[in-house]
């Protein structure tokens, strides 16, 4: 169902090694193990970003940049040092084109507001996908109506795949933006974005590209994908919440105006005007989220010591399995079969509303989410109100899956 990968890759992950350094995994849930099968919406955090955000408050707790005692000096050397691990892992050209923002939300509005208003006139025309999170659909609608710019949708089938002719035919010098997301939260399609990245660059037009969640499951290098913006969340990858990057190609950063004003932003402030700061500063006014970056930096640490196409490989077969288990049993429903999935299995059990079934699921220890997952368009074009939505990481294993499906025979029977 998903990437390509091989069985023999993902003896290189010890799954109960890893397991070990995620202490929320190790509890119980209305007195049954917890089985967190809801990566897609928050990951769980292990103890070296713990370890790492707590050496923050208990050793070097204090602001950044300007401080000249020694605690403001070593905040602000792990401070950076973790936007130097976030250009490894996302293998950005250079430092600067990191910004720290509060996640991918935060990422796409600041491009929206600073680059969009400055780029996107009446008679434009930005393009997003059918199976855009709310956070990728609503700043380009907002940016639209200021603008009198017109949104138009990529659309997909029924296996939750993207038309990539139609694509190629919305395409025009009348396309500024195409914004898409690398992974679907809600179907787990992983689009061809490089593919989809070269087209739009043929007509002219920039991109913007929701990496939330691509960016836990699969190896991202921005400058293979030619990708003009870039954005994901710290707390799907292992991270803390209330952080998160935009990456963009520094000759963008450079031309657009800053999102905020305040502190650290600025290089020099009189009444009669302000100079503001050089990359990546400009964007990141007020104190920052200090702690928390730190704790960015220590998650994606993490992830690379695990190996980006280890978890992949291993993921691969834990959803190709999860897949093939659960699809048997009578009166299931997948939502999203997408020939390349990451991570996500969707789905509905006969009748039965999502909520119901995950409140009885939940009763058993097994963490899934039910809704429309930020994805409404998505549930429309299925005529469905939600899904059930069980997401995977690297520490999940096989007997999660089988407790899962024992889980959902039993919203059946309750159901009858």
């Amino acid at each position: 169902m998903s990437t390509t990968t091989s069985h023999a890759a993902t003896t290189a992950l010890d799954v109960a090694r890893i397991r070990q350094n995620f202490p929320a995994l190790h509890q119980q849930v209305h007195g049954k193990p917890l089985a967190y099968l809801d990566n897609a919406a928050s990951a769980q955090t292990p103890v070296q970003v713990i370890d790492a955000i707590r050496g923050f408050y208990e050793r070097d707790r204090a602001n950044v940049h300007r401080g000249v005692h020694e605690l403001s000096q070593r905040a602000t050397h792990s401070y950076e040092q973790a936007r130097v691990k976030v250009q490894r892992f996302l293998n950005a050209a250079q430092l600067e084109e990191i910004i720290y923002v509060r996640g991918a939300t935060e990422g796409i509005n600041l491009v929206a507001s600073s680059w969009g208003q400055a780029n996107i006139k009446a008679g434009d025309e930005i393009l997003v996908s059918a199976m855009e999170h709310h956070s990728n659909i609503v700043p380009w609608q907002m940016l639209c109506e200021r603008t009198g710019a017109k949104l138009r949708v990529i659309p997909m089938n029924q296996q939750g795949e993207l038309l990539l002719d139609e694509y190629a035919a919305l395409l025009s010098e009348r396309v500024k933006l195409v914004a898409i997301n690398h992974v679907s939260n809600a179907l787990g399609t992983i689009n061809p974005v490089k593919q989809m990245i070269a087209q739009a660059h043929a007509v002219g037009a920039v991109t913007m590209i929701d990496g939330a969640q691509a960016a836990p499951h699969v190896k991202v290098d921005v400058c293979d994908l030619d990708a003009d913006f870039y954005v994901f969340s710290g707390h799907k990858v292992y991270g803390p919440t209330g952080i998160g990057v935009l990456y963009g190609k520094r000759a963008l950063l450079e031309a657009m105006a800053p999102y905020q004003g305040g502190g650290d932003m600025i290089a020099y402030v009189s009444f009669e005007k302000t100079t503001y700061n050089e990359l990546p500063y400009k964007f990141e006014a007020g104190t920052p989220n200090i702690a928390d970056a730190i704790g960015l930096g220590a998650a994606v640490d993490y992830a690379l010591s695990v190996g980006m196409d280890n978890i992949a490989a291993y993921e691969a077969e834990l959803l190709d399995y999860a897949t093939e288990q659960v699809s048997a049993i009578d009166g299931i429903r997948l939502i999203g079969t997408a020939k390349h999935k990451a991570s996500v299995l969707s789905f509905l059990i006969g009748d039965v509303h999502a909520h119901d079934a995950g409140t009885i699921l939940d009763r058993e220890g097994i963490a899934v989410r039910a809704g429309h997952h930020c994805a409404q368009p998505v549930m429309d074009f299925f005529s469905i109100p939600a899904t059930t939505r069980a997401s995977f990481a690297f520490y999940n294993t096989r007997e999660e899956v089988d407790a899962l499906c024992r889980g959902i025979v039993k919203v059946k029977e309750l159901f009858g």
